[in-house]
């Protein structure tokens, strides 16, 4: 496992010198970049590990699913290193929006079929109540983990939520803490995207632990989009992790285990739950959570693009928006906060999706 993580880690930190220019604030702006894995995000950080705890174990095939696709292709690459056969449930709007994706599951040798789909029986019972839906993170889990139950060769891998990957994640942390620990700084305020919640726990824990234990002060915040705003509006209780009911009760927030938001472009935060570990932190009041439209998200994609020459994924599209919104209220304020956000992935196969924001038919969900 560790030979494989050498391929990208330690990854980078970077500071955003040109940003902070173009942004005439007095900020430090940092951002550690996942994008360099194989697979092009923070996923591979748990992919690696369970595909291998799963070889040792004698397991033949995995199953999942993957929203915008990130997920779905980390676990290909495991799947292939470890010489598993993998399948993955992919959400049909990110299907249809993100053909590359696709493309690269197939890449490393994995099958990928779009959800709801015909495959399986909680598909099917989608299909024939909702035929034109676009799916859903909570659909797509249901049929990935009705797969694993009707294989006996089969066991359902999770890339988000649950508490192993969660853990899996915080080298991020780890090595971002090291990092600004050599050029004697620390952030004032940290931020990250958050949809089942992995890349934010793997950036936020190791600091939280320094808030809770160390009375260290600094902000922590958690950015979803307004089309499926889990934390700012769902509710804090016991819910399914996936359509069907087949997963056990989580007490986590919640917009109800049939909700289905809108094909958004930001695949991966479409989940209408949220990690049981995020959602007590943000319960207790150790981290705070903000919401933005979709335009207003790429306006900020453009503008990061335009100035450090990253094309950035959708979803880390949220972080970086909620940080130069905070590095303009230094602005204002002459404060020289340093604030800290993880870049969980690059946006080169979400190109659709920066099509449509330039062409004009990108809407404000």
């Amino acid at each position: 496992m560790r030979d494989i993580y050498r391929l990208w880690r330690p990854s980078p930190l970077y500071r955003a010198h040109r940003l902070e220019a173009a942004l005439k604030t007095p900020a430090r702006i940092y951002y550690k970049y996942e994008g360099v894995s194989p697979a092009g995000s923070h996923k591979t950080n748990t992919s690696i590990a369970q595909a291998y705890y799963n070889m040792k174990e004698g397991v033949e095939r995995i199953s999942t699913e993957t929203g915008a696709g990130q997920w779905g292709s980390a676990l290909a690459m495991s799947c292939c290193f470890f010489d598993l056969e993998c399948m993955v449930y992919m959400v049909k709007s990110s299907f249809e929006q993100k053909p590359y994706r696709k493309s690269l599951i197939n890449l490393w040798g994995a099958n990928v079929i779009p959800s709801p789909s015909n495959q399986t029986q909680s598909g099917r019972s989608i299909l024939e109540k909702y035929p034109d839906t676009s799916g859903s993170l909570g659909i797509a889990i249901s049929e990935a983990v009705e797969d694993a139950a009707t294989h006996e060769n089969t066991k359902y891998s999770l890339g988000s939520v649950l508490n192993h990957v969660m853990l899996h994640q915080t080298i991020i942390g780890q090595e971002a803490m090291t990092q600004l620990a050599k050029v004697d700084d620390y952030p004032d305020v940290l931020i990250g995207c958050v949809g089942g919640g992995s890349n934010f726990s793997g950036i936020s824990y190791l600091f939280l632990q320094d808030k809770i234990k160390k009375g260290k002060e600094i902000d922590v915040v958690a950015v979803e989009p307004t089309a499926c705003p889990t934390l700012t509006g769902g509710e804090f209780r016991y819910d399914f992790g996936d359509t069907a009911e087949m997963t056990p009760l989580l007490k986590m927030y919640t917009l109800g285990h049939e909700f289905v938001p809108p094909p958004i472009h930001a695949g991966g935060l479409r989940y209408h739950g949220d990690s049981p570990i995020i959602s007590r932190l943000y319960a207790d009041g150790l981290m705070g959570a903000v919401a933005y439209h979709q335009t207003e998200i790429f306006d900020a994609a453009v503008k990061f693009a335009r100035t450090e020459g990253i094309a950035p994924a959708p979803e880390s599209a949220h972080a970086i928006k909620c940080a130069m919104d905070t590095a303009l209220e230094c602005k204002k304020s002459g404060e020289e906060k340093t604030i800290l956000f993880n870049l969980s992935g690059h946006g080169h196969f979400d190109m659709g999706a920066y099509d449509s924001y330039f062409n004009g038919a990108m809407t404000d969900e």
